[in-house]
């Protein structure tokens, strides 16, 4: 069988060198991000203060107008931060919590990031309320999710794949829930966009948020923020600066006057660096489409588990290839120190005390590089096996 997503592995250096299984982590960096931190540094150079009325201010907006084309979100509804947890925060920052309906529902298996700001949230007038996870930590029971959201939630805020075992939550049935009780719902889609398709559209979801590290290929100190359109007019951060006003070259002193877009969202000057970075792994995304992606996703990862179990490993992840997301997950003895020679050997992995050593072909992954990496933690385990018994 031709794998057509191959002819992508030209564009990423990276993969001359090292096996990169790790994508769930750390995305291959694309060759053109070279080509476009320079054409910054060109700007800079030769255009200095003009640079921002010549594209730079925009770039919060037309930058996360190319995750909307990756998500299906209408033009001007995604604005770029630097990270996921500024994100969580403007959004947090923008609803009343002083009311009846101040409920704060997550999972227990949400990212910490979140849950440090979560807990925060009471000092605010939040209710905190987590769904616990099942009995073997994998997943949070959807049932269990869906009975906590009742009339006293204000805002559901889950991981759409969770990072600890790739478990893909059900959000389509958490959003008709969450709205048939007059609640909102925040997914964090750090873990799934880029290799696991969705329609913010469809979905009817209020926020979604996630970041460029990983499946997108973007780097660090790039993420997106997507509010539903309609919900703009009657949000007000307090986690806010000077580019969310209306004039913000006014300077005007005093409270903010928000403006009437998107904008309203952001806060302070943006990372332009990291945005010009990102750019590249988003093109090359929505160019190849991540239905296509996820195609090969799901017959790479049950690849992996096959000949995981043909070597007698534990797997340690979603059972059912529907439910789960980009990553599979192996408890291996001793992983820590395998996935340190893994390493040392360029087969990029990870490991995450109370799952595993977990592995991520994506796009550019060849079937080859599946059998490779087993067989090199089949080798590194037998030979500490040997040493131990010796």
């Amino acid at each position: 069988m031709t794998d057509e997503l191959l002819r992508w592995r030209a564009e990423f250096p990276t993969l001359e060198k090292t096996t990169h299984m790790i994508s769930h982590s750390l995305g291959a960096m694309p060759r053109r991000v070279r080509e476009r931190l320079t054409q910054f540094a060109d700007e800079w150079t030769d255009r200095s203060i003009r640079a921002w009325s010549e594209g730079w201010w925009d770039m919060p907006v037309t930058v996360g107008n190319v995750i909307a084309g990756i998500i299906d979100a209408p033009a001007g509804s995604v604005v770029m931060h630097q990270n996921v947890s500024v994100c969580q925060q403007v959004i947090l920052s923008a609803l009343d919590w002083s009311g009846p309906r101040n409920g704060l529902l997550t999972e227990s298996l949400n990212f910490p990031s979140n849950h440090y700001i979560f807990h925060h949230w009471p000092r605010y007038g939040a209710r905190l309320i987590e769904a616990p996870a099942s009995e073997d930590g994998k997943r949070v029971p959807i049932e269990a999710l869906l009975a906590a959201i009742d009339e006293t939630v204000l805002l559901v805020s889950v991981s759409h794949v969770t990072f600890r075992s790739s478990y893909l939550q059900d959000l389509k049935a958490i959003v008709e829930k969450a709205h048939r009780v007059g609640a909102m719902v925040l997914a964090d889609t750090y873990q799934s966009c880029g290799v696991v398709p969705f329609s913010v559209r469809d979905l009817g979801i209020d926020f979604v948020t996630g970041g460029s590290v990983k499946w997108l290929c973007g780097g660090p100190g790039a993420a997106y923020l997507y509010a539903r359109p309609d919900l703009l007019p009657r949000l007000e951060p307090a986690a806010t600066g000077w580019m969310a006003h209306e004039r913000p070259f006014e300077f005007v002193p005093g409270a903010i006057e928000y403006a009437g877009d998107v904008t309203r969202l952001l806060n302070g000057t943006p990372a332009i660096p990291a945005l010009y970075a990102a750019l590249s792994g988003y093109e090359i995304i929505r160019e190849i489409g991540v239905e296509r992606i996820r195609e090969k996703s799901l017959r790479q990862t049950q690849r992996l588990v096959e000949l995981g179990r043909e070597m007698g490993l534990v797997f340690n992840g979603i059972e059912n290839p529907a439910e789960r997301g980009g990553v599979v997950i192996f408890d291996v003895p001793d992983g820590r120190e395998v996935t340190a020679e893994l390493l040392r050997r360029d087969v990029l992995v990870d490991y995450r005390l109370g799952a595993g050593i977990r592995i991520a072909p994506h796009f550019y992954t060849t079937e080859e590089e599946l059998e490779y990496t087993m067989d090199q933690m089949r080798s590194i385990s037998s030979t500490r096996r040997s040493t131990v018994a010796h």
